[in-house]
C-alpha cells in the first residue's frame, strides 16, 4: 500500500475514539475484506500479508517474552500493574479502553487508560484509589489513569489516577474536540450489591486538570443512559455520541444521545435506541448478508437513569419493547469518513461452542458493522464483516483505523468453550491477537499474539504522530497476578498495511 501524503491525509481524515485519524482507505479495507470473506478465499501464506511471519520476542526495557511480533517490530512496557506511579499510587489492575492524545511536550503522548476492575466494593486489591479526592462512589474501585510517554525512548514522564470512584471502567472514546476521554462503566451495580451508588454510566475525565494527587471529580452523565457501557464515538459534525451496549449473555441495543449542548454533556438530552425502519426487534445477531443497507429509525429511552433498585425496566428492555434491533455484546466503536463502526464480539452464524444464551441465541465469532448517519432519515446500517471462524478472527473487541489507512482488532476470546491454542504460544489454550486488515487484499492478518496468558488486547491507539501504536493487555480484573500491561509498539508501519 502506498503511504498517505501527511497533508492530504489530514484533510481527509477524521478524529476517531481511539484519537488517530483515518481515511476512505479504512473503509475501503472493510469493504474488501467483507467480498473476500463472501467469496470464501482461502487465507494466503503469511509471507504474502501484513507483515510476514511472526516470532517471540523480548521487550526493549525488561527482556520479558510477552508479545509475538513481525521482524523488525519493537516493544516496550508501560505501567505495569504494581508499579510505583508518579502520585505515589501503584499501579491499578485491569488496563483497558484507552485512547491517544497530543503530549505536553514534543515528541511526547498523553495516554487516558480505564480500568476495568472487578472486585467487591472497597476492595483494596489493585484499586484505583485516591485518598481524600473527590469521587463519586467512596468504595469504587475502579477509573482512569492518565501516562505521559517519551514516544522516543518509552519513557514514562507521568503517571498518574486521573478518575476514581467508578466500578468496571471498560471502554470509552474520545470527547468532541478531543478535549478529554469518556469512560464507561460496563455493569448496572448498585446499592443492592454493596456499593454506595448506582452504577452504569459514562464520566468525563478532561484531557487538561487532573495531576498527580488531583484526579477528576467523577460525576455521572445520567442522561447518557444507565446501562453496561463499553464504547462510545462521537460524530462531530452533530455532536451525537453513539453508545454501545455489552451485556453478556443478553440482547443488546445500540444508541445514540443528542445532547443539548454537544460541548455540554451534562445539561442532559436525548437518549434512543437503533432500530430497523418497519421492522420490531429485528435480529442483527445472525442470518445478516455482507453489504445489505438495512434502513434505521431511533427509538426514545423514556427513562435513561431508571431506578434498577425499585424495578424500573432497563434501558434495553425499554427500546427493546419499542422494537429496537437486537446485537450480541456490541463493545469498540470508532468514527471516521462520516460512519459509526462498531464491532458485536459474538454475532455471526459460524459458533463459537459456547452455550446458548438465555433467550437461545447461540454465539458466534464476531461481526463488524457500520452505522450510515443521514440529516434527511434515520440512516443506514450496513454488516460490513462477519467472522467465518476462529483463525481468521475470534472474538473482535476494540478496534482503532490507523493514521496509515490499516485497521487494528483487538481479540477476547478468553471465554469461548472452543479452545483456541497458538504455536507461538504454548501451553495457553486460549490466545488472544491483535489482527490487522490489509486493504490491499481484504485479507486479515496476525500483527501481534499474545504470549503471557490468556487475557485480552484492549485499548490499542496510534500515537498523533503516527509513530508507536498503544495498547493494553488486560491482565486479571480481581487479581493482581497476571498483571495488566500496556505495550508501545514501534516498527516500519510503512512496508506494511498499517
Amino acid at each position: 500500500m502506498t503511504e498517505l501524503d501527511r497533508r492530504s491525509f489530514l484533510g481527509r481524515g477524521l478524529a476517531t475514539a481511539g484519537g488517530v485519524l483515518a481515511s476512505g482507505v479504512a473503509v475501503q479495507t472493510l469493504t474488501a475484506h467483507a467480498a473476500w470473506a463472501d467469496q470464501g478465499r482461502p487465507v494466503a501464506e503469511s509471507h504474502q500479508v501484513g507483515y510476514g511471519p511472526l516470532r517471540r520476542m523480548p521487550t526493549r526495557n525488561t527482556g520479558e517474552e510477552l508479545l509475538a511480533l513481525p521482524a523488525g517490530f519493537s516493544y516496550v512496557v508501560l505501567g505495569k500493574t504494581g508499579t510505583p506511579m508518579s502520585d505515589g499510587v501503584a499501579t491499578p489492575i485491569a488496563h483497558d479502553g484507552m485512547a491517544a492524545f497530543h503530549g505536553t511536550r514534543r515528541h511526547t503522548a498523553r495516554l487516558i487508560r480505564n480500568h476495568e476492575v472487578r472486585t467487591t466494593p472497597g476492595s483494596p486489591v489493585g484499586r484505583v484509589h485516591v485518598e481524600g479526592s473527590r469521587r463519586y462512589d467512596e468504595l469504587g474501585v475502579a477509573g482512569t489513569t492518565t501516562l505521559e510517554v517519551d514516544l522516543r525512548s518509552g519513557e514514562v514522564i507521568r503517571h498518574f489516577v486521573s478518575l476514581n470512584g467508578t466500578i468496571v471502567n471498560c471502554a470509552g472514546g474520545q470527547m468532541l474536540g478531543r478535549r478529554g476521554w469518556l469512560t464507561c462503566e460496563e455493569t448496572t451495580a448498585g446499592p443492592n450489591q454493596g456499593w454506595q451508588r448506582k452504577h452504569g454510566y459514562i464520566f468525563e475525565v478532561p484531557l487538561d486538570g487532573p495531576s498527580p494527587g488531583n484526579p477528576a471529580p467523577s460525576q455521572p452523565l445520567t442522561a447518557m443512559g444507565r446501562f453496561s457501557h463499553e464504547a462510545v464515538a462521537v460524530d462531530p459534525r452533530t455532536g451525537y455520541v453513539y453508545e454501545t451496549e455489552d451485556d453478556s449473555g443478553k440482547p443488546d441495543g445500540f444508541y445514540r444521545f443528542r445532547p443539548h449542548d454537544p460541548r455540554n454533556l451534562a445539561a442532559g438530552g436525548v437518549l434512543e435506541m437503533l432500530k430497523i425502519r418497519g421492522v420490531s426487534g429485528y435480529d442483527c445477531r445472525e442470518g445478516q448478508t455482507m453489504g445489505v443497507r438495512l434502513p434505521v429509525e431511533w427509538v426514545r429511552i423514556d427513562d435513561p437513569d431508571p431506578d434498577l433498585e425499585g424495578g424500573a425496566l432497563t434501558c434495553t428492555k425499554q427500546g427493546l419493547a419499542k422494537g429496537g434491533a437486537k446485537f450480541n455484546r456490541l463493545e469498540g466503536c470508532w468514527y471516521g469518513d462520516g460512519s459509526i463502526f462498531f464491532n458485536s464480539t459474538s454475532g455471526g452464524d459460524a459458533k463459537n461452542g459456547d452455550p446458548p444464551n438465555a433467550d437461545g441465541f447461540v454465539e458466534g465469532y464476531g461481526q463488524v458493522w457500520q452505522y450510515l448517519p443521514s440529516r434527511r432519515d434515520g440512516g443506514t446500517l450496513v454488516l460490513v464483516y462477519e467472522s467465518p471462524g476462529r483463525k481468521e478472527l475470534d472474538s473482535p473487541d476494540n478496534l482503532t483505523f490507523t493514521p496509515r489507512g490499516g485497521i487494528v482488532l483487538c481479540e477476547d476470546d478468553s471465554s469461548d468453550a472452543d479452545a483456541d491454542p497458538h504455536p507461538l504460544a504454548p501451553g495457553l489454550e486460549n490466545v488472544n491477537r491483535l489482527i490487522g486488515l490489509d486493504p490491499r487484499r481484504g485479507q486479515p492478518f496476525e500483527f501481534a499474539v499474545n504470549i503471557a496468558d490468556d487475557s485480552e488486547f484492549a485499548g490499542a491507539c496510534f500515537s498523533p504522530d503516527g509513530s508507536t501504536l498503544f495498547v493494553n493487555q488486560l491482565g486479571s480484573t480481581a487479581a493482581l497476578d497476571p498483571p495488566g500491561r500496556t505495550y508501545a509498539i514501534r516498527g516500519p508501519w510503512h512496508r506494511g498495511p498499517l
